[in-house]
């Protein structure tokens, strides 16, 4: 089941950037630079399910980190200074979905999977 998961994924929309970036601390310029970096960036994680990790995100920050399969969804749960955000990623009609949850904020990005 996470194989599928595996490969090279265009971000084709985003949805609810600004409010998400702010509730991560984000201020309004870095968030636009994050933006046109995350729209151009490529990232790339190795992980065991269940065993955390440490992770640095794409805006730099150091995360302890979790990714668990949860009824073919993979749930990434990063945390920092006594926060959580939550990352669900599943899979739909040939589309991957990313959920970005932190606190009330929850974020989208809808990606294709390149040939």
């Amino acid at each position: 089941m996470v194989d599928a998961f595996l490969g090279t994924w265009k971000l084709v929309d985003s949805k609810n950037f600004d409010d998400y970036m702010k509730s991560i601390g984000v201020g309004f310029a870095t968030g636009q630079v994050a933006y046109m970096t995350n729209t151009f960036r490529s990232t790339e994680i190795s992980f065991n399910l269940g065993v955390e990790f440490d992770e640095t995100t794409a805006d730099d920050r150091k995360v302890k980190c979790t990714v668990t399969l949860d009824g073919g969804k993979l749930v990434h749960v990063q945390k920092r200074n006594g926060q959580e955000r939550t990352l669900v990623r599943e899979l739909s009609d040939g589309k991957l979905t990313l959920t970005l949850t932190q606190g009330s904020v929850v974020r989208t990005r809808t990606y294709e999977k390149e040939a």
